[in-house]
């Protein structure tokens, strides 16, 4: 007797727990699968297609391949791919003559400049940039524009918020001059380094400055994009990512689909390259927003991962319970709901016939 009453004691605490602890699991669970997402839209650098694409119907993909230090790709490279992209277009019925664009990309490379400004002068990175780069990376503009591959004269240069300070202490220099390696550049604008924690950690020197990836290789005759990116129309699955895997000379490359890096299969299949992703055996060159890019896939993976895992205590607990209150509820129907409602039908019965037989025999005596 006593052994039941400390065990009635104990059950509600019990419950009460276990309560306690799913409903903790599945608030985790909506706070991890709500930061997945939160990081999948954090870098704008990852959403050129979705902003390329817009309202339309057709798909876009957003593709990058990031190429080894060793291998030598120019515009002369570029340019056939793109010959090669538009015939398949063409192939897939696609007006590339028309209005319409299904095409775009940018590329882009890294070096080191000698600056020479009003109020200082140093080394800085410059990160030298054609085709339709500020698409697929729209820095916010602090003052003046971008530069564009279609302008005329190839001598301007946007700065880094922080290099603007540095040589110039302000930010609202557009038409201004500087010097690189001792030739004079037009200032074009001024922008503004990203804000979020992945672009800080991966570009912890913003020490920036952007030029013309033509004019860098008229000083320098040896410099070779290291990333090509591009947007392509994806008319049916996978269309995109075929044609650059096999028009594009990636050699011991990387290619990558930034559309969909983010998708749920692909964050639970980085869970097992977790120890090993870091090493690099490519030798692509990475710039610095594919690394704060990596940075928030390794949170989103785990944040998936964590978000499958913590239902499962709740589901099997519910299961459990569902068991349970079922057998429950088919021992009360069998002990006491169907007898009673046995009983009441039987009386129905009874009295039926019991009326029938009064009816019967009554009109007999009459």
């Amino acid at each position: 007797m006593n052994q039941k009453k400390k065990k009635k004691k104990k059950n509600p605490l019990l419950r009460h727990l276990t309560l306690t602890v799913v409903v903790c699991m599945l608030l985790t669970t909506a706070i991890c699968f709500g930061a997945w997402q939160w990081l999948a839209n954090l870098l704008p650098s990852q959403q050129a297609a979705q902003r390329w694409q817009g309202d339309g119907d057709l798909p876009f993909s957003q593709i990058t391949c990031f190429l080894p230090a060793d291998q030598t790709i120019g515009l002369k490279e570029v340019s056939t791919f793109r010959n090669e992209a538009a015939k398949k277009l063409k192939e897939a019925s696609l007006d590339v003559q028309g209005d319409a664009r299904y095409m775009l990309d940018a590329w882009s490379t890294t070096g080191k400049v000698y600056t020479d400004g009003e109020h200082g002068r140093g080394e800085a990175s410059v990160i030298a940039v054609g085709g339709d780069y500020f698409d697929f990376h729209p820095l916010r503009l602090l003052s003046g524009d971008y530069i564009r591959q279609s302008d005329l004269m190839k001598d301007r240069i946007i700065l880094s918020e922080d290099v603007a300070w540095m040589l110039f202490g302000g930010t609202d220099l557009a038409g201004m001059t500087m010097k690189l390696n001792g030739i004079p550049f037009v200032i074009a604008g001024v922008v503004a380094p990203e804000s979020d924690f992945a672009s800080k950690k991966a570009n912890s020197d913003t020490l920036d400055l952007y030029m013309s990836y033509d004019m860098l290789l008229q000083m320098d005759e040896n410099t070779s994009i290291n990333c090509y990116e591009l947007i392509l129309a994806n008319p049916v699955k996978n269309f995109a990512m075929n044609v650059v895997r096999d028009k594009f000379p990636i050699g011991r490359g990387e290619i990558l689909c930034n559309t969909t890096r983010y998708d749920y299969g692909e964050m639970l299949g980085l869970i097992g390259k977790f120890g090993s992703r870091g090493s690099q055996i490519s030798g692509a060159v990475l710039p610095y927003w594919e690394n704060a890019a990596r940075m928030t896939e390794n949170w989103g993976s785990l944040c998936c991962l964590l978000g499958t895992l913590l239902p499962i205590f709740p589901l099997v607990t519910g299961a459990v319970l569902t068991g349970r209150n079922a057998k429950k509820l088919k021992g009360r129907l069998e002990e006491d709901i169907l007898p009673d409602v046995q009983e009441k039908v039987s009386e129905a019965i009874r009295v039926r016939q019991r009326r029938h037989w009064e009816r019967v025999h009554g009109e007999h005596e009459k």
